[in-house]
């Protein structure tokens, strides 16, 4: 206690943890640390859910993941749907289900090799669905469509609102957030973890690192490199238009995330890449690939042809080499962790992961298995942590 003053009494601002990164997992993870009883601390570099937990497409998605991914989505499903309760707010969640559309007969078979591979490794939340019942579940779809595959307790959510409600169900529980406070260094420091950021300095005993696309800096810092990259994930929104569509929709063969909100508008996404620019802390729209994403919606919803778009933009979100995330504990210090490179698909995992890291940083241990998320199994010969080739099929 006499430290902890002493250190104050220096100027510096301590916690039990320090949680860099005010997205959707560091505003998840700092809730529940705080709602267990941990004193905690948010730096954010520009203000909370500014990146890809503000801006990304809102899929509420357990179609479609990575074999290691499932049981965190299944679990963090759970919370979705218990979110008001949790947080105090549903994040606007729509339970509107997810229709994964196959156009051709051999995508088709490509969803039904996916279904028997979820099948075989226990899990049975994704259905085969033939052409009749996608076109009674979306009866405006282009008539080509030939299948798909049907999660029916998935849905959508509204990514500001959903990380705005974390972040004051964390500050309801005591959490700290410095807003405009970017970390430039980390480093331990007797039995602390030191911050040095634009507006002084933090520390904490514990320390996680949640900060998307600038976490492989924080990582480099502390020893452990990460083979991860930003980019700059471009979402569109159109003009209003009569109710036409009440699913969540992505397609086989190529990028889509498509939903319709009840206002009428169209939101369009589904991993777009546009332009990161990391120092610069922004994402850039790239609109010759708006253009092809267009072509999508307009091939599968021919009546929204003459539909003009409202506006575009883009978030930036950290990718890694193997297109899952990092949630982990250092291998190379004592009470540092990680939760990163999402590679776009990190909403819907928010509410649960934030779970996991809080058990992960508190009891030592995660109540669901980490092993594939692991910080070091980038390194030579360390990728059989993740398992065999089959734990990263995952749906286009």
């Amino acid at each position: 206690m006499n430290d902890a003053i002493a250190v104050a009494a220096n100027g510096v601002e301590e916690a039990d943890v320090l949680v860099i990164g005010g997205g959707l997992h560091g505003t998840s993870s700092a809730f529940h640390l705080a709602r267990r009883g941990a004193s905690v601390i948010v730096l954010e570099a520009d203000y909370v859910a500014r990146h890809s937990s503000g801006v990304n497409a809102g899929g509420v998605r357990t179609l479609g993941r990575p074999l290691p991914e499932i049981p965190l989505a299944l679990m963090s499903r759970e919370i979705w749907h218990t979110l008001r309760e949790t947080v105090g707010d549903d994040g606007g969640f729509v339970p509107s289900g997810q229709l994964k559309i196959a156009e051709t007969e051999a995508e088709l078979d490509e969803c039904r090799e996916r279904v028997a591979l979820l099948e075989a490794h226990g899990f049975t939340h994704e259905k085969i669905v033939d052409r009749e019942t996608v076109l009674a579940l979306e009866p405006a779809l282009a008539k080509h469509v030939t299948g798909g595959i049907w999660v029916e307790r998935d849905g959508y959510a509204l990514p500001f609102r959903t990380t705005t409600a974390f972040r004051l169900a964390a500050q309801r529980n005591g959490v700290r957030f410095h807003e405009g406070t970017a970390v430039t260094r980390i480093e331990p420091r007797g039995s602390r973890w030191i911050a040095h950021t634009s507006r002084g300095v933090f520390a904490a005993q514990k320390l996680l690192v949640a900060a998307g696309a600038w976490s492989g800096e924080l990582a480099r810092q502390t020893g452990e490199p990460v083979p991860v990259h930003p980019e700059g994930l471009m979402l569109m929104v159109t003009h209003r238009v009569a109710p036409f569509c009440r699913a969540t929709l992505g397609a086989t063969g190529r990028p889509l995330s498509f939903k319709q909100f009840d206002n009428g508008t169209v939101v369009i996404g589904g991993k777009l890449i546009g332009i990161a620019d990391l120092p610069g802390r922004h994402g850039e729209v790239d609109f010759l690939r708006l253009v092809k994403s267009a072509q999508t919606v307009v091939d599968l919803f021919p009546h929204l042809r003459h539909l003009g778009i409202n506006r575009a933009w883009a978030g930036v979100e950290a990718f890694t080499e193997d297109s899952l995330p990092v949630i982990s504990a250092s291998r190379t210090a004592s009470n540092l962790y990680y939760s990163f490179g999402y590679c776009g698909s990190g909403f819907q995992l928010g509410p649960g992961c934030g779970r996991l890291v809080s058990e992960l940083m508190l009891d030592g241990k995660a109540s669901l298995p980490l092993d594939a998320f692991r910080i070091d199994r980038f390194e030579a010969g360390a990728s059989a942590l993740s398992g065999d080739s089959t734990a990263h099929v995952a749906a286009h």
